[in-house]
């Protein structure tokens, strides 16, 4: 079999840059849909995972169209849900991430079993705690990380020690951190607390351990961090292991979303089992709502009831 056939499966057009290419890159339409940001797709793809009309592809350079059946790992992939977006006040000792190679706990597996498949916006490492955002959106995602989006991300921070105003100067500077550059901070002291000291770190850029790092730079080490808000979005009075879903409304107007994207569509209607033939004659059965029989008998035990939504 040609290569192009198994990168390109019937029904699913390769992308080009002319513009005229019907349809979405399958990357984005999986993200939108909640299966993984658009570079997991990606990997996720090159790993053999992604099946259009049955045939497993071999490239995201694929178009995709509402004609096309997607499957992930053998399953089925649902049409996209319309954005949604959650505030999650994350507990210390969560990992952020989907499975952990260690076997640790992560975010995934404390959250509450009636939220859909969620994505984290960013991380918070396993000591940090404080404002996680969730969201069911790839693309979404992708716009809260974005560096160019620049909103700011602040967190009360202790510390063991006595700080000064000058000692944290180098912070509001920026500085490098092995060979890394980070960007200014805005820091302020709020009180001293025996051996330990209260911060408030705020900043637009969100690298690995970054306040951490940045801090033991300066002769001191943190001890507690807790993130408190993300642009527009604090954690208010969430409790450890809370959720809070964003309205509608809130979405637009910060995110820039329209009416028709945070709708939610009607539900399809359930396709109609053809009657059968006969249908007063032996073993016919006829169902009135909620799945029982029109003579108010029990359903027949081999006759699955209607899956939930």
């Amino acid at each position: 079999m040609k290569k192009s056939d198994t990168s390109h499966p019937a029904g699913a057009t390769p992308a080009n840059t002319s513009g005229a290419t019907p349809g979405e890159r399958i990357a984005k339409v999986l993200a939108r849909a909640g299966i993984a940001s658009r570079r997991e797709v990606e990997r996720m793809v090159e790993a053999g995972r992604v099946q259009v009309n049955g045939r497993r592809i071999e490239s995201p350079a694929l178009n995709v169209t509402a004609r096309d059946r997607i499957a992930v790992d053998g399953k089925p992939v649902a049409e996209a849900e319309p954005p949604r977006l959650w505030l999650y006040h994350k507990p210390t000792g969560l990992v952020t991430t989907e499975r952990d190679e260690k076997g640790r706990e992560t975010v995934f597996d404390a959250l509450p079993p009636e939220l859909p498949r969620v994505m984290s916006v960013g991380r918070l490492d396993l000591n940090s705690e404080g404002l996680l955002l969730l969201t069911n959106d790839g693309g979404i995602k992708r716009r809260l990380e974005l560096p160019s989006t620049g909103w700011l991300r602040k967190y009360r921070v202790r510390v063991k020690g006595t700080p000064e105003d000058a000692m944290l100067e180098p912070l509001r500077r920026g500085l490098v951190v092995e060979g890394e550059k980070f960007q200014p901070m805005i820091v302020s002291i709020d009180r001293q607390q025996g051996a330990n000291a209260w911060l408030t770190v705020a900043l637009r850029e969100g690298r690995n351990r970054e306040i951490r790092r940045a801090v033991e730079q300066v002769g001191l080490t943190v001890n507690r961090l807790i993130r408190i808000s993300y642009g527009p979005f604090a954690l208010g009075d969430l409790k450890p292991g809370e959720v809070s879903e964003v309205k509608a409304k809130v979405m637009r107007d910060q995110l820039g979303l329209s009416t028709e994207q945070t709708t939610p569509k009607p539900a399809r209607p359930a396709p109609r089992a053809p009657r059968a033939k006969g249908a007063e004659g032996k073993g016919a059965e006829s169902f009135g709502p909620g799945g029982k029989r029109a003579d108010g008998a029990p359903r027949g035990p081999n006759r699955p009831g209607r899956k939930k939504n």
